[in-house]
């Protein structure tokens, strides 16, 4: 039980070099730059490949990822998304925590404030 505790009580904010936009609705696209050695090797080769790849979250990711701030834990973040959208987030803990994995071990998105 402690160690659920511990996940729940977790702070998480946005990397300061990642680049992302909200639009009116709410919804937020992350741009991941694409400047890999082949990537811009192919674009001296006048190639057509976008300087940035886009990432547009859904409505409940993109609430979850507004919510990080610094300062909101993961249950202050579980509990604003009950609010929000109710049954639809059913698993909320299980769910929230996959996809804050995701964003934090596999895109680097996010970082843990101890």
């Amino acid at each position: 039980m402690k160690d659920n505790e511990e996940i729940l009580n977790l702070k998480f904010r946005i990397c300061d070099n990642l680049n992302y936009k909200i639009d009116d609705n709410g919804i937020v696209t992350v741009l991941e730059k694409q400047d890999h050695k082949i990537q811009k090797f192919f674009r001296k080769l006048k190639f057509k490949i976008p300087l940035y790849k886009e990432i547009t979250l859904d409505e409940i990711s993109s609430e979850v990822f507004t919510q990080i701030d610094g300062i909101k834990t993961v249950k202050e973040i579980g509990e604003c998304l009950e609010v929000k959208f109710g049954d639809k987030v059913n698993p909320l803990y299980e769910r929230l925590l996959v996809f804050l994995n995701h964003i934090y071990v596999n895109c680097n998105y996010i970082e843990k404030i101890d």
